[in-house]
C-alpha cells in the first residue's frame, strides 16, 4: 500500500496547465490544443504523466488523457445517458428500482477525454449541488432502493471523514443494504488507498451486506507496481472488487488489448464486471465505434476466456433508458433485431444532438 506521502499532495501537484505538461513531456507543443483545454480542462497526476512520457505521444495513454482537437466536433450528446431525466434529489439519480447513484463530487483524479459526463463536469451542474437531507428524505420515501452507488466525479476525492459521515447516514436507513464505489483512484492515484480509507471500508463491511469497489481501467499499460499494491490492499480487506472498462476506438478496440486487460484484472483479484460500449458524448465521438464492431470483438473475447471471467458487455441507451445487453448469445443470430436496436440508439440521439 502506498504510504510515502499524503495522497492530497500528489493531487495538488497534478498538471493542470497544458504548457507545463508538454514542457515536462519534452514533446512539441500543439497550439491547437489550447482551444480544447478551454472547453475541457486538463488534469493529469505526475505519476501518470511519467507513464505518458515513457509510452510516447502516439501511445494509448496519450489518446485517453491528452486533449485532441476532435473534441471540438459538434456531434454527440451533452447528457448521453439521461442523468438529468432521472435526478430525484440533489446528488441522487434513481434510474433502476433497487439502486440509486449518489453523485458525491464533481472532482476526479484525472480528466478522461472520453468521459460520458465531461460536459456536465466542465460546468457547474445541478447534479452535484449538495442537499444531503433532501437526498435522505427521498431514500426514506423509497425503501425499494437497497444499493447506493457512489459516483461523480470520483467519490474517493472526498476525505475519509466525509465518506464515513455519508456511510453512517446511509447505514441508518434500514433499506440500504449494499454499497458500491465507482472509482479511478486505485489505478490513477493509488496513494488515495491509505490506512484511513481502508478503515472506513472495514467499518462499512461490518454494517452493510456487501461493499464493492468498481475499479475503472481501460488498458493494461495503466498498471504498475504501485497501483497493483494499492489494489492488493483493497483485496485484502475482503470487499468485492469489480472492473469497469469503456471500449474505446484507438485504445482497447482489439481482442489482444481486451484479453490483456481482463487477465490483469484476474491477476489482481478483480472480478471482470462491465465492458461499456462508448457513449455518444459530445467531445468524445472520436472514441466511438459501432455496435457491430464491438460485438465482433466481444464474441472473440468470449472464446478466449472462461465463462466466469467474461465481463458484461452493455450499452446505455440515450434518453435515460438505462443499460441493455450489447451482446445476447441467444438472439445474436437475429441480425434484424440487432440492427433495429442500433437504429433506435441513433434515432434517439438525434432530437438532443448539439448543433
Amino acid at each position: 500500500m502506498p504510504t510515502s506521502r499524503d495522497w492530497s499532495i500528489h493531487f495538488r501537484e497534478a498538471f493542470r496547465d497544458l504548457r507545463d505538461l508538454y514542457g515536462f513531456l519534452g514533446w512539441e507543443f500543439p497550439e491547437g490544443h489550447l482551444r480544447v483545454e478551454r472547453s475541457y480542462p486538463l488534469f493529469i497526476p505526475r505519476a501518470l504523466a511519467r507513464k505518458l512520457k515513457d509510452q510516447g505521444p502516439d501511445g494509448v495513454l496519450a489518446r485517453e488523457f491528452l486533449p485532441d482537437e476532435r473534441e471540438l466536433h459538434p456531434a454527440g450528446l451533452l447528457d448521453p445517458i439521461g442523468d438529468r431525466a432521472y435526478q430525484r434529489a440533489p446528488q441522487l439519480i434513481h434510474r433502476y428500482p433497487s439502486r440509486a447513484l449518489f453523485t458525491a463530487t464533481s472532482v476526479c483524479p484525472v480528466n478522461c477525454r472520453y468521459c460520458f459526463r465531461k460536459n456536465e463536469l466542465a460546468v457547474t451542474n445541478e447534479l452535484f449541488q449538495q442537499d444531503f437531507e433532501e437526498t435522505l428524505s427521498y431514500l426514506r420515501a423509497h425503501p425499494e432502493v437497497s444499493e447506493i452507488i457512489f459516483t461523480g466525479g470520483d467519490p474517493l476525492t472526498l476525505s475519509n471523514e466525509k465518506l464515513e459521515k455519508y456511510l453512517m447516514a446511509f447505514g441508518e436507513l434500514p433499506s440500504i443494504r449494499d454499497l458500491r464505489f465507482h472509482t479511478r483512484y486505485p489505478v490513477i492515484l493509488p496513494e488515495r488507498i491509505d490506512a484511513g480509507f481502508l478503515s472506513v471500508l472495514g467499518k462499512a463491511s461490518a454494517h452493510f451486506r456487501t461493499v464493492s469497489v468498481a475499479i475503472h481501467a481501460n488498458h493494461v499499460s495503466e498498471f504498475d507496481e504501485e497501483n497493483s499494491a494499492a489494489i492488493g490492499a483493497l483485496a485484502a480487506t475482503g470487499i468485492q472488487l469489480l472492473s469497469q472498462t469503456v471500449l474505446l476506438r484507438g485504445v482497447n478496440d482489439s481482442c489482444e488489448a481486451l484479453l490483456g486487460l481482463v487477465n490483469k484484472f484476474l491477476e489482481l483479484k478483480i472480478r471482470p464486471y462491465y465492458l461499456h460500449h462508448p457513449d455518444q458524448v459530445k467531445g468524445g465521438m472520436h472514441f466511438y465505434l459501432s455496435l457491430e464492431e464491438g460485438r465482433s470483438l466481444y464474441q472473440k473475447l468470449r472464446g478466449l476466456l472462461p465463462g466466469w471471467a467474461i465481463p458484461l458487455y452493455v450499452i446505455d441507451v440515450p434518453g435515460g433508458h438505462g443499460k441493455v445487453s450489447a451482446f445476447n448469445p441467444e438472439t445474436h443470430a437475429y441480425s434484424g433485431n440487432l440492427m433495429a436496436l442500433n437504429g433506435t440508439i441513433i434515432s434517439a440521439a438525434e432530437p438532443n444532438r448539439t448543433p
